[in-house]
C-alpha cells in the first residue's frame, strides 16, 4: 500500500478512535482525500519530488481551504473560498494533504478553546482542562496524532498557548514571513500564521515551506560576537502567581539551558507585562471590531444565533473606544517597545514560561474574562513588540505538559529554534544501516529532529548479516571474542523520536544497546536469532555502505572524521519505509 494513502487511512481510523468531535469543523470526505493521496504517491513514483509528500496537516478554521467553508467559528459567518490560503497552497504544493478545518475561539478571539458553538474543545492529555485558543482544533489534532502538523494563527499568543497545554511545538514566526492572505483577521496589524507539530524539526520542516519565496526569507541577522547563547530571565518575583509546581519547573528548564552552556542573566520583565496588559485593556482592541464589528452587530441584530457572547461582548465594545485613547496607547506602546528592546539588547533570546497556569474547562466557564486575561500575561506582548517566538515542551507537572517560551527580536526564528533544541531530552542512536546518511531511511532520522553527532566504529565484538528482507538490510549482532568493528554513525535525536521510531519498529529488528570502539554505549538497532538463518556474514566489509558497493574491506576500521550537522535530505514522514537497519 503506497505511503500517503496508507498514512490518510490510518488518519481517520484515528479520528474515530479518539472520539473527539470538537476538534475539527469540518473534516475532508475521506473519498476525496484518498484520492489526492493517491494521486501524490502517482507523482512521487514518477519522480518528482515532493519534500512534503505523505505528511499530513490540517488549517485552522479561518484560514482559507478550497471546498471547504471557512467559518471563523461562526456558522452564519461562513463563505466558500475560491482559492486555498497561500500558505495552504504552498503546503499542499510540497506534497502535504490537508484533512480538514479545525476548531477554534470565534473570529480567533480567545486563549481559551471554549469559545465557539462547534463545542468546547477540550486538553488532549486531560479532558476536564482547556486545550487553550484560539488555535485549540489544531493543536490537539497534532497532540493526538491525527495529522503530522497544523496551521494555527497568534495574535495574543494562539499559536503557543494550546502548544504548551497539549505538550507540543509551537513556531510563531516574525510578522510576515508568513503571508496572512486569505486568513480572516483578528487584529490584520500584528496577526500571524503558526505552526503546531510533536517536534522542533517537525515545526521547522512546515515552515521552511509555508514561508517559501524570496519575498518571505529572514535577512541577513547582526554578527553577533561569539560564545554562548545568552538567554535573558526575569526574576522569579516578576513572574506573578504560577500554577502550584510551575516555578520549580521553569527553574528546571533554567537550569537545563544553564547546563547546555548558555549564559543566564536577568532582565526586567515589566515593559513586557505591562505592554500585555494593554492589548485588550487599552484601545489596541478597537481593530477586532475593525474586523469582523459590523457583521457582529448586524447577526447581533437579527438574533445573535451561534455568537459566543463573550466574544461577541468584547468585539462590540471595542466599536466605541475613541481614537485618541488609540494615538495615546500607540505613544505609550513605543515608549515599553524601546524599554524591552533595551533590555533584550544583549540577549539571544528571552525565556518564560508560555503560561502561568492550565486552568480547567470549569474555571474558565466560571470566569471567562479573568482566566483568558490571566493567560496571555508572558504571549500578548510579543506581536505588539513584533518579536518573533517559539514554544517548547519542558517536561511535566502533576502529570500534565509544561512548556516554556523563547521570545527574540524580529527575524531571529532560527537562532530561537537552535536555542530550543537545547531544552530537547535527547538520546544517542548507533546507526549501521538503512537509515545511515544517504540511505532510505534516514530521513525517518532527520524528520524526528536526528542530528549527525559524528562517525566512528562499533567496538570489534559484533558479527554483521545481510538479512533476507524487502528492502535488504542488516542484522548487527553482539558476539564478543571473534567479532569486529562496523562502520557506525551516532546521531542525536529527542527522546519522543527515539520512541516513535521504536513503536513502528518491525519484526526481526530489536533495539538494544551498542558498544562503540571508545567505550561508550547508545541504543540501536539490533535483530532477533531467528533472521540469521540462510542470512549471508558480511562481517569482513566493515559496513553496510561498503557491502553494497561490493568493495570488500573498503571501508576503515578506525575512526572516521566527525560531522557536526546533518546535510540536508527531503524529510520523509515516519511510516514511509519500515523502520529497521
Amino acid at each position: 500500500m503506497s505511503s500517503t494513502l496508507s498514512r490518510v487511512r490510518a488518519a481517520y481510523a484515528r479520528v474515530e478512535a479518539v472520539g473527539r468531535p470538537e476538534i475539527w469543523i469540518d473534516l475532508r470526505p475521506r473519498e476525496e482525500t484518498e484520492a489526492e493521496a493517491r494521486a501524490i504517491d502517482e507523482r512521487v513514483a514518477a519522480g518528482e519530488r515532493l519534500p512534503l509528500a505523505g505528511r499530513l496537516f490540517a488549517a485552522k478554521g479561518n484560514i482559507d481551504v478550497r471546498g471547504l467553508p471557512t467559518t471563523a467559528g461562526c456558522p452564519a459567518y461562513a463563505y466558500e473560498p475560491a482559492a486555498d490560503a497561500p500558505v495552504v497552497a504552498r503546503l499542499r504544493a510540497a506534497g502535504a494533504l490537508v484533512l480538514g478545518t479545525t476548531n477554534l475561539d470565534q473570529f480567533a478571539t480567545g486563549l481559551v478553546g471554549t469559545r465557539s458553538p462547534y463545542g468546547a474543545v477540550r486538553n488532549a492529555i486531560d479532558p476536564s482542562r482547556i486545550s487553550g485558543g484560539s488555535s485549540s482544533g489544531s493543536a490537539v489534532a497534532v497532540a493526538l496524532g491525527i495529522v503530522d502538523f497544523a496551521l494555527g494563527t497568534d495574535t495574543a499568543g494562539s499559536g503557543r498557548i494550546p502548544a504548551a497545554f497539549n505538550g507540543i511545538v509551537g513556531l510563531k514566526p516574525t510578522r510576515g514571513l508568513v503571508p496572512t492572505a486569505g486568513v480572516v483577521p483578528a487584529c490584520a496589524s500584528i496577526d500571524c500564521v503558526t505552526v503546531f507539530a510533536r517536534t522542533l524539526a517537525e515545526a521547522e520542516q512546515a515552515l521552511s515551506h509555508a514561508a517559501a519565496g524570496p519575498e518571505h526569507a529572514l535577512p541577513p541577522l547582526p554578527r553577533r560576537r561569539p560564545g554562548p547563547w545568552r538567554v535573558a530571565v526575569p526574576p522569579i518575583g516578576q513572574l506573578g502567581e504560577l500554577d502550584e509546581g510551575w516555578v520549580a519547573a521553569y527553574e528546571a528548564a533554567v537550569a537545563r539551558l544553564t547546563a547546555a552552556g548558555a549564559s543566564v542573566r536577568t532582565l526586567d520583565l515589566t515593559p513586557f507585562t505591562e505592554a500585555a496588559a494593554m492589548l485588550y485593556e487599552g484601545a489596541f482592541v478597537a481593530e477586532r471590531y475593525t474586523a469582523v464589528g459590523p457583521f457582529v452587530d448586524k447577526l447581533i441584530s437579527s438574533g445573535g444565533e451561534g455568537l459566543d457572547p463573550t466574544v461577541a461582548g468584547i468585539i462590540t465594545r471595542a466599536r466605541d473606544i475613541p481614537a485618541h485613547r488609540l494615538f495615546a496607547d500607540q505613544e505609550r506602546l513605543a515608549d515599553l517597545r524601546a524599554r524591552a528592546l533595551a533590555e533584550l539588547s544583549d540577549a539571544d533570546a528571552l525565556l518564560l514560561p508560555t503560561a502561568p497556569g492550565h486552568p480547567t474547562l470549569a474555571e474558565v466557564a466560571a470566569d471567562p474574562l479573568g482566566a483568558n486575561a490571566r493567560l496571555g500575561r508572558f504571549t500578548n506582548s510579543t506581536n505588539l513588540f513584533d518579536l518573533a517566538a517559539v514554544a517548547v515542551p519542558a517536561g511535566e507537572v502533576n502529570g500534565l505538559p509544561f512548556g516554556v517560551m523563547l521570545i527574540g527580536p524580529a527575524f531571529t526564528d532560527e537562532r530561537l529554534a537552535a536555542i530550543a533544541r537545547s531544552l530537547e531530552p535527547r538520546v544517542r542512536l548507533a546507526v549501521l544501516g538503512a537509515h545511515l546518511t544517504g540511505q532510505p531511511l534516514n530521513s525517518q532520522l532527520l524528520a524526528q529532529g536526528a542530528v549527525l553527532d559524528g562517525t566512528t566504529t562499533t567496538a570489534p565484538a559484533y558479527r554483521f548479516h545481510a538479512l533476507r528482507t524487502d528492502p535488504p538490510k542488516p542484522g548487527l549482532v553482539h558476539v564478543g571474542g571473534g567479532g569486529a568493528a562496523i562502520e557506525t554513525e551516532v546521531w542525536t535525536l529527542p527522546a519522543e523520536g527515539l520512541g516513535r521510531l521504536l513503536a513502528s519498529l518491525p519484526r526481526p529488528m530489536t533495539l538494544g544497546t551498542v558498544e562503540l570502539a571508545d567505550g561508550t554505549t547508545a541504543a540501536g538497532f539490533l535483530c532477533e536469532p531467528d533472521a540469521l538463518t540462510d542470512a549471508e556474514d558480511i562481517t569482513r566489509y566493515g559496513g553496510w555502505r561498503a557491502f553494497l558497493a561490493g568493495a570488500e574491506d573498503s571501508a576503515p576500521s578506525g575512526v572516521r572524521g566527525t560531522a557536526r550537522s546533518a546535510p540536508t535530505h527531503p524529510h520523509a514522514p515516519l511510516g514511509d519505509h519500515p523502520t529497521d537497519e
